[in-house]
């Protein structure tokens, strides 16, 4: 009898349907080039709601401005790229190690948030052309690992801001994710590290965070994931992982936009930080989301 129910529990075992998950598939890859000392170093990105115009942030505190030729859905070109300085509280354009601009979020109203390293803070814009603030900090962001800090920046419905730093501190502590509700930010969330992957970007798209990581294997270059969470009243839920890259497949992707084109379909835009080196590249990356067959 008991050989009999664990014929019967294995073979019930065997007929249970593998949860199929979503996949990213690549659809194109476009260089980004243009003459002036200024480009290069892209950390962020936000796309428009129709997926025809972008912005970046670079480590050297410039604003990167361009619209996208399309054909139907899919990216073919770039063009009237324009570089402007991000000024500081005064109207100055940033300087040194105030310039690292690393994070970027538009609000529904066209609010303008921007995380820093270096000097680790978080600025808004309410509009554009208007004179940045301050927003409040976190005791933690002034102990935060230089070069590592406010690395991804995302903002959600409600108009609540995310801030996620590259990295943890330790291999076997989780990333904390900063929200600022109101004038204070809480830090009661976080998402698991695993693996050697470190946090680039973030976006919030229809009630989900989706997290940009990246992992340098050598001199193979880098590796790309992607993790997507839903936002729950208890914090971020039902991991998945949409996406995890070879090792040189892409350059440093390091801002990460959602957005849903008029067919329907999800697309993921990245691009990349060439960190004004010769041998990196500049790219912009977009995907659709497949749902499981």
């Amino acid at each position: 009898m008991m050989r009999f129910f664990l014929t019967l529990l294995l073979g019930s075992l065997w007929l249970t349907p593998v949860l199929a998950q979503p996949v990213l598939r690549h659809e194109s890859t476009l260089p980004l080039q243009m003459d002036d000392p200024r480009f290069g170093g892209f950390s962020s990105l936000e796309v428009s709601a129709d997926g025809l115009s972008f912005i970046s942030t670079s480590d050297r505190g410039s604003l990167l401005r361009g619209d996208i030729i399309r054909e139907g859905e899919q990216m073919l070109g770039v063009e009237n790229l324009a570089l402007t300085p991000i000024l500081d509280t005064k109207g100055r354009p940033l300087m040194n190690w105030s310039a690292d601009a690393e994070g970027l979020a538009i609000s529904d109203s066209g609010a303008i948030y921007m995380s820093f390293e270096g000097n680790h803070r978080v600025m808004r814009q309410s509009a554009p052309g208007a004179l940045p603030e301050f927003a409040p900090k976190h005791p933690d962001f002034s102990g935060l690992i230089n070069n590592s800090a406010l690395e991804a920046l995302a903002i959600d419905d409600a108009g609540v801001v995310y801030a996620i730093p590259e990295r943890s501190g330790a291999y076997d502590r989780p990333f904390p994710v900063y929200r600022l509700l109101g004038a204070i930010w809480n830090r009661d969330w976080e998402i698991a590290r695993t693996g050697d992957y470190l946090v680039t970007g973030a976006d919030i798209f229809e009630g989900q965070l989706y997290v940009l990581e990246r992992d340098l294997a050598g001199l193979f270059g880098f590796s790309s994931r992607i993790r997507r969470f839903d936002i729950g009243g208890e914090g971020l839920q039902n991991e998945q992982e949409l996406l995890v890259t070879a090792a040189g497949r892409f350059d440093n992707l390091e801002g990460i936009s959602v957005w849903r084109g008029p067919s329907g379909a999800l697309r993921v835009m990245m691009i990349s930080d060439d960190n004004f080196r010769f041998f990196q590249k500049n790219q912009l990356v977009e995907f659709v989301l497949e749902a499981p067959q």
